[in-house]
C-alpha cells in the first residue's frame, strides 16, 4: 500500500538511473538548509515531512537513493550537486539497518532506522514503534534545523 509519487510535483522516474537524485525541493534553486534522504517505502513518508517543512518556509531537499552502488559510479560533480557538501544538516530514513548511511550523512547528520531484530506486527504498528512515520521525520528534521 505504498502511494504512487505524483511525478508532476516530483522529478521524473528516469532520474532513478543515476542511483540517487533530487526528488523534490521546497525552494528550487536555493541551497537547502536540510537534506532528507530515503529509499523505497520510506520516500513518501519523507516527502510528506518535507512538504510540511516547505509550507513552513524551510528550504528542504528530498533525495531518493535507490542504489548507492550506481550513485557512487556517477561523476563527483553530479554527486556534489545532489548532496552539496555545504549542507551539513541531513536526515536519512531507512526501514532497515542504518549501516552504510553514515557515509552520506556526515558528522552532523542523523539517522532514523531499525538496528535490531525481533519485532512482529502489522506494518503500521511497526512503523510507528520504530519512528518510520512522517510525524517523526518531521520532528527529527525540525530538531536538526532549529
Amino acid at each position: 500500500n505504498i502511494p504512487v509519487l505524483d511525478r508532476t510535483k516530483c522529478a521524473p522516474v528516469e532520474h532513478m538511473r543515476r542511483g540517487a537524485y533530487i526528488l523534490w525541493e521546497s525552494q528550487p534553486g536555493k541551497t537547502p538548509e536540510l537534506l532528507l534522504l530515503a529509499t523505497g517505502s520510506e520516500v513518501h513518508i519523507t516527502l510528506q515531512a518535507a512538504e510540511q517543512l516547505g509550507q513552513e518556509g524551510r528550504a528542504v531537499r528530498v533525495v531518493a537513493m535507490p542504489s548507492w552502488d550506481i550513485f557512487e559510479q556517477q561523476l563527483q560533480t553530479y554527486k556534489d550537486q545532489v548532496l552539496p557538501l555545504a549542507v551539513k544538516k541531513r536526515l536519512a530514513v531507512e526501514a532497515g539497518i542504518s549501516l552504510g548511511w553514515h557515509k552520506y550523512l556526515g558528522e552532523h547528520g542523523r539517522m532514523i532506522g531499525i538496528d535490531r531484530f525481533g519485532a512482529s506486527a502489522p506494518y503500521q504498528r511497526i512503523a510507528k514503534e520504530f519512528g518510520i512515520t512522517a510525524e517523526n521525520v518531521l520532528a527529527q528534521a525540525r530538531n536538526l534545523i532549529c
